[in-house]
């Protein structure tokens, strides 16, 4: 163990030493694992990105062009894409949001001296070149061994161009749009394009439509809209509903549940509101409480929109998406609002591992999630600046949790105090359990608790081991200056009464192998 790692785990051990929930003083929770009532495998995609024309989060986030003086590959930045393979992302969503229904893919192919510069009239009025385009994109995405998901321009663009789209990359006879692609330097089509949205946030950005509207138009595009003949098929998503708009999901299922593979869900955390979010650093705790109170809402949403699929899908054959989800702030001082730049800190943390434990806990219908946004933008897996390059804490809970990729669920029962603050107030310990691919017991183990430690007894015995995630105060966070503030450490169970144990610290997120007897 290096340095930096045995500075690390000390403070992970002092700051459950301090906690006033300490020892006998902790705040007891018990778990039960019931191993014999496996749920639906959780789909790796529900680890998914997305990843704009947004800011910063292609260019100079993913893309600094073949000529930058940053370490590349092909113009790819080589730290950023390294980063990403090593938390093993498994598909990732593009161009967007809203700026999906403004974009013309035939803008995005060819020389790049030859292509055509744009406005980005949804995020900040900036000048786009559209040198990251539908090559781009694919190549990238295939560079990391990941499904690529295409938001396809239902807003503004005729069915018939985004046929030539779907048929431009998958294509590998001898038609128009393969030998466009072979002219533009790419011969065998890309076969790792698994998902095709039709529109985003219809009810919205994506052009203020009515749900009866947008129903109808997905059976149109649906209809039009397929890989070419030979090529790997792939899932239709609907540009479904945001938060609790119920309705929207009930004309989906009633007029097209026989013409989609899925329905997308929008959920943001916006802690104080629209007008004021809130700042990502130097918040109080009532702003971690509520942040995180907000997180939770998401189970009861995604119970909801469920409920209603099973009334006219009850085989769950249509998946629910959540292709855009995450936690959003008032942007960075002195940033460009347009640009959605926010740090990311500990709260953070909190969140992704709470939300991705309730896309656990509902593996029979959420089968792609997208944060938002991979790299510059919201929360980010990745910040840049220049050649520089931090991880952030929410990357790392994607790094410890790439274990459950794949994995099958347990219920899990857990006995837990709540966790309040003012009028806020959370279970303080949330838990998921899961067999991996290989064979192991995962469990991921998160308090919500910014000042007390919780002793956490199992109904199994064994060991257990892994790593976990927490820091001093409740913003802490990586910067450029210092990079490797926060980050895992080693993480082991104890024992209780023969009883496999954690003491977890406050406000902590750990995975843990269990290795049981």
């Amino acid at each position: 163990m290096n340095l930096r790692n045995t500075l690390l785990t000390a403070t992970v051990a002092a700051l459950a030493l301090a906690s006033p929930g300490h020892a006998q003083q902790a705040s007891r929770v018990s778990v039960s694992i019931d191993t014999a009532h496996p749920g639906p495998v959780i789909d790796p995609a529900v680890q998914g990105q997305f990843a704009e024309n947004l800011g910063r989060g292609l260019y100079d986030g993913i893309w600094v062009g073949h000529h930058s003086n940053i370490p590349n590959r092909n113009g790819f930045r080589t730290d950023v894409l390294e980063a990403l393979k090593q938390i093993h992302v498994p598909v990732v969503r593009w161009p967007g949001g809203c700026f999906a229904d403004t974009y013309d893919w035939r803008d995005g192919i060819g020389p790049l001296s030859e292509r055509p510069v744009g406005i980005n009239t949804n995020w900040g009025g900036v000048n786009d070149d559209n040198s990251f385009g539908t090559n781009e994109f694919m190549n990238y995405s295939e560079a990391l061994g990941a499904d690529a998901y295409v938001s396809g321009n239902m807003g503004s663009l005729p069915p018939y161009t985004m046929r030539k789209w779907a048929e431009y990359i998958t294509d590998g006879g001898d038609g128009a749009m393969a030998r466009l692609r072979r002219a533009n330097g790419r011969d065998k089509p890309w076969t790792n394009l698994k998902y095709w949205g039709f529109g985003n946030e219809s009810w919205g950005c994506g052009g203020h439509m009515t749900a009866e509207y947008s129903t109808d138009l997905h059976n149109r595009y649906a209809t039009f809209v397929n890989p070419a003949p030979g090529a790997p098929d792939f899932v239709k998503v609907a540009a479904g509903p945001h938060d609790d708009l119920y309705d929207w999901t009930e004309k989906l299922m009633q007029k097209s549940k026989d013409r989609l593979g899925a329905i997308s869900l929008h959920y943001y955390v916006f802690p104080y509101g629209w007008d004021h979010k809130g700042p990502a650093l130097g918040f109080d705790e009532d702003a971690w409480a509520i942040t995180l109170e907000k997180a939770r809402h998401i189970e009861e949403l995604i119970a909801k929109h469920s409920a209603i699929m099973d009334k006219y899908d009850p085989e769950k054959k249509v998946g629910l998406y959540v292709d855009e989800w995450g936690t959003w702030y008032d942007p960075e001082p002195s940033s460009n609002p347009g640009f959605l730049y926010q740090q990311n800190s500990l709260r953070d943390a909190e969140v992704a591992a709470l939300t991705l434990n309730i896309f656990h806990r509902h593996s029979d219908r959420v089968k792609l999630a997208a944060i938002a946004q991979m790299v510059n933008v919201l929360q980010a897996m990745i910040l840049t600046k220049g050649d520089k390059m931090v991880r952030t804490p929410t990357y790392w809970v994607f790094d410890m949790y790439k274990v459950f990729q794949g994995a099958t669920p347990y219920p899990v029962a857990i006995q837990t105090p709540d966790y309040r603050y003012g009028d806020h107030d959370v279970p303080m310990v949330d838990v998921s359990a899961a067999k991996a691919k290989d064979g192991k017991l995962y469990l991921a183990l998160v308090n919500s608790d910014p000042h007390k430690a919780a002793h956490v007894v199992t109904g199994m015995t064994g060991s257990a081991s892994g790593q976990i995630l927490t820091g001093p105060a409740m913003d802490t966070h990586n910067s450029f200056d210092a990079p490797d503030t926060i980050h895992p450490v080693a993480f082991s169970g104890t024992k209780d009464g023969g009883k496999l144990a954690f003491d977890l610290p406050a406000q902590s997120v750990a995975v843990v192998e269990v290795r049981q007897r």
